[in-house]
């Protein structure tokens, strides 16, 4: 994405390097609302920490389906051997915490 052709939708991160953005917009825009909240809210929320290693391992993750994710994010499957890593592992333990994925101002 050339400088200065930011997506409206694309939420204010001027401190994170070009990489980090690209990985934030590709998890905030999955295809489903459920992929979108959960994984985008998990990369959003960790995105500026992730060590190079972590964020070819996000990269990784991004490369499933969302129907696959959502249902092993959510609990619904368990995470395949072929495709569980550490950090599907950790996306899972976030997600699986009661509110996780609910938009703030949502909850009842």
């Amino acid at each position: 994405m050339p400088a200065g052709n930011v997506p409206a939708d694309m939420p204010d991160t001027p401190d994170l390097d070009s990489r980090r953005r690209r990985l934030v917009f590709r998890a905030l825009h999955r295809g489903t609302k459920e992929a979108d909240l959960m994984i985008g809210g998990f990369v959003t929320r960790n995105i500026a920490a992730f060590s190079e290693a972590e964020l070819d391992e996000i990269e990784a993750v991004l490369e499933h389906w969302d129907v696959d994710l959502a249902d092993w994010l959510s609990g619904r499957r368990p995470i395949p051997p072929e495709a569980d890593t550490p950090m599907l592992r950790r996306m899972a333990a976030e997600c699986g915490q009661k509110g996780f994925g609910v938009p703030p101002g949502a909850e009842r």
